[in-house]
């Protein structure tokens, strides 16, 4: 197991965070609840940020319509952020989210769309990564046809995290013997397990010695290795059986959610004095 020395040391390796993200990531996790504003900013110092910088993006937020304020100096999601929150919010799920496999694959083709455009791009690039797939050859990506939505549902998930109208989705039982070989390899599934193990270990060792921090650390720390847990099952490609540990997968998603849970409470409980200090 990782040594409490080696744990604290990957939780502090950490650079300051974007004040951008942090409100959005504490919005998505609080499921909807409006936050104060004086919470917002003193997470957003608490991992590194001035207040100038956190109220600076707070506004820039509002503006974009990622944030909408609801009441005097309480804040949400906003109408723009709410599609990608809800897709990445279904983490949660867990293994809810697919069904046995048959052998069918889901593919989508994007030979046809322009590659000029990097803002496109790159939402292309994270709504295919979102849902697991992976270029199989240039303009051609793919994934295992295992997830619970069937096909029309998974099309419109794509659609409406960016991916063009125009590129098809489809799905087949029919690729050729080579690439169905090769396919697996897609997605690394040994080093996929290697970050399962690697998380759970970190998770564990992390939540074992929290009682010595003081609150604020224990909040910061959590935040980051919270952070982490989640990013990598957000974008986890949830691979079938016949690829990879799914139980071992399931483990994680269940440490990460109870860890979820402890991480809420921390800061819960470090909210009331923060607030008195942002507001003094």
């Amino acid at each position: 197991m990782r040594s409490q020395r080696d744990s604290r040391a990957q939780v502090q390796s950490d650079k300051n965070a974007r004040p951008k993200d942090v409100i959005l990531k504490i919005l998505l996790a609080t499921e909807g609840q409006p936050q104060r504003s004086q919470t917002l900013v003193s997470a957003c110092a608490l991992l590194g940020a001035t207040d100038n910088s956190a109220r600076t993006a707070l506004t820039r937020l509002r503006e974009a319509g990622l944030v909408e304020a609801i009441g005097r100096g309480e804040y949400r999601l906003g109408q723009a952020a709410r599609p990608l929150a809800a897709d990445v919010a279904r983490w949660r799920s867990g293994e809810a989210r697919v069904r046995a496999w048959v052998g069918g694959w889901i593919v989508v083709h994007t030979g046809a769309l322009p590659r000029s455009d990097r803002a496109a791009l790159r939402v292309r690039e994270r709504a295919l990564n979102l849902l697991g797939l992976r270029e199989l050859e240039p303009g051609l990506a793919i994934r295992p046809d295992n997830l619970a939505d069937d096909l029309s549902a998974i099309r419109r998930r794509l659609y409406g995290l960016g991916l063009d109208p125009a590129a098809a989705v489809f799905s087949t039982d029919n690729l050729d013997d080579t690439r169905v070989a090769a396919a697996p390899q897609l997605w690394t599934p040994r080093r996929l397990e290697a970050r399962y193990r690697e998380q759970i270990d970190r998770l564990q060792t992390w939540s074992a010695t929290r009682h010595r921090l003081d609150h604020d650390q224990a909040a910061r720390e959590s935040y980051w290795l919270g952070d982490r847990a989640i990013r990598e099952l957000v974008f986890d490609p949830l691979l079938p059986g016949a690829m990879i540990d799914t139980q071992l997968r399931s483990d994680f998603t269940d440490l990460a959610l109870r860890f979820d849970r402890l991480g809420q409470t921390i800061w819960q409980l470090r909210a009331p004095h923060a607030d008195a200090a942002i507001a003094s």
